[in-house]
């Protein structure tokens, strides 16, 4: 199969077709020159596409690291024969790198401040990973080649200055994500049953929001209110958030499927 197949193959809208020609750039870069490469930062929709991209290519040596384990914006590296994953993401000058913001007390910024701040110096946001706000201070995950820009030019969010330092990757402090767990019981183990489920809503108003186009089943967007849900799934709803099917028991004895769902909230 060659680019262009590959490419018609995966693609299912030209935007897409474009991140996955790039994607696949990187890659024949890393395999004919045997020097690492990457991609810009991931969402995890983008990151479903390049892994099924990736898969259909035959699995090329690669490893999705977003700074710290479980980041939600990842690049993906591509490994020559000699370089091992290990050895790429501990680089200090690797692609990624790190800065931290404080901001006088009292400061309350959230996500959407200060990443509008960062966008504002014209720093597209697929050079930017995740945003770590906590209290008076937020630490940054970007692609090194921007974080000259960042420190010399990043003076505040909203009317609050910023202090800035980089920092390595080591000093990342990410919470842990909080989560409600459910245990509850459905008929089946249809999409809208389950996502009534885990966010405490109707079934029929479950399958409005599968049809409006709001729904996702790991990262990919679906609008089939009867496809089947398994364990492990992460169910993803617009305006409402997301939640993962942690665990499918079978049974009850009255014949209803038994599940445990976390929902992050």
């Amino acid at each position: 199969m060659n680019k262009t197949e590959l490419l018609d193959r995966c693609a299912r809208s030209g935007e897409e077709r474009v991140l996955l020609s790039r994607v696949l750039d990187k890659l024949e870069l890393s395999q004919n020159r045997g020097i690492p490469a990457h991609t810009p930062f991931l969402s995890p929709g983008e990151r479903a596409s390049v892994s099924d991209l990736l898969s259909a290519w035959g699995h090329p040596r690669h490893v999705f690291f977003g700074g710290y384990p479980d980041a939600e914006r990842t690049v993906c590296l591509f490994l020559p024969d000699w370089q091992e994953e290990e050895d790429a993401i501990a680089d200090p000058e690797g692609p990624l790198a790190a800065l931290e913001a404080s901001f006088p007390n009292g400061a309350e910024l959230s996500h959407r401040d200060i990443l509008g701040s960062l966008m504002g110096l014209g720093i597209t946001r697929e050079k930017l990973g995740d945003i770590l706000v906590e209290g008076n201070r937020c630490q940054v995950l970007a692609l090194r080649e921007s974080l000259p820009i960042l420190l010399s030019q990043w003076e505040s969010a909203g009317r609050w200055k910023a202090k800035l330092r980089e920092i390595s990757l080591s000093e990342l402090t990410p919470k842990p994500p909080q989560v409600k767990t459910i245990r509850d019981t459905v008929a089946a183990l249809r999409l809208d049953a389950v996502l009534a489920s885990g966010f405490s809503t109707s079934r029929s108003k479950a399958s409005q929001l599968v049809s409006a186009g709001r729904v996702s089943v790991n990262h990919r967007e679906c609008m089939k209110s009867d496809r089947t849900v398994e364990q492990g799934d992460v169910l993803s709803c617009r305006g409402l958030g997301k939640c993962v099917v942690k665990e499918v028991l079978g049974q009850s004895k009255k014949g209803r499927i038994m599940l445990v769902l976390e929902r992050y909230i």
